[in-house]
């Protein structure tokens, strides 16, 4: 799982990354407002840990435009900002959770991990979109109930896009998730198995549709399109 850590003091940032790291996930660190925005634009992260008195503006801004783009990112709060009003205002703005500086690495791994374990989300057991269901464990995906005659590649891409659910899963993800460093790869490999996948979610009524952004990857939404 990779987690974007927004932190403009560079000695705290290295410290939540190495805390986020010695946790096994992957941790990338920005120190504004404006690369955070980038960063979340290009590349698929499962959660972020976002301080609120950035150099460049406030947190809190940055939340509300991943909210009004109805992105579903799992987002820390993690802040000196320590009032009652604070805590309410962030929670407000969009934060799933809030954390005050100091902090315990500890603390800030689990309340992570809870996050990332809620339905739809990157340790989530059981997906859903639509009329669609995906058991992480028994990998079996269901639509209306019914069991869907999913192939292993299909199965991996429909679980990669349920858990970043609206947001592009860049193809050359998909690729090195599915296949790894080995052999030669076909170049319209992912594209193939997608096809597939697209429309045995659509003949079974699943309620979810794949979208394709060309030169780039693909995402999964709610509704049918043909």
């Amino acid at each position: 799982m990779r987690v974007l850590v927004v932190e403009d003091e560079p000695r705290m940032a290295e410290l939540i990354v190495g805390i986020i790291d010695r946790a096994g996930f992957v941790a990338d660190t920005v120190p504004g407002v404006a690369d955070a925005d980038h960063a979340l634009e290009f590349l698929p992260y499962d959660a972020a840990v976002l301080d609120l008195g950035l150099a460049d503006g406030d947190g809190l801004t940055l939340l509300a435009r991943l909210r009004a783009r109805r992105s579903g990112l799992p987002v820390l709060v993690l802040t000196a900002r320590d009032t009652l009003d604070d805590r309410v205002a962030g929670l407000d703005a969009g934060a799933d959770d809030y954390l005050i500086k100091p902090f315990a690495g500890a603390e800030l791994v689990a309340r992570l991990k809870a996050l990332l374990r809620r339905p739809g989300h990157s340790l989530g057991v059981m997906l859903e979109a639509g009329t669609l269901t995906f058991d992480t464990i028994g990998r079996e995906a269901r639509a209306g109930g019914t069991a869907l005659p999913l192939a292993r590649q299909e199965l991996a891409i429909l679980e990669h896009l349920l858990r970043r659910f609206g947001r592009v899963v860049p193809k050359a993800l998909l690729e090195e998730k599915l296949y790894g460093d080995g052999g030669e790869l076909e170049s319209n490999a992912i594209p193939v198995h997608v096809h597939h996948l697209r429309k045995k979610l659509f003949d079974a009524g699943a309620g979810c549709t794949i979208h394709t952004v060309r030169g780039v990857g693909y995402f999964l939404t709610d509704g049918i399109t043909e």
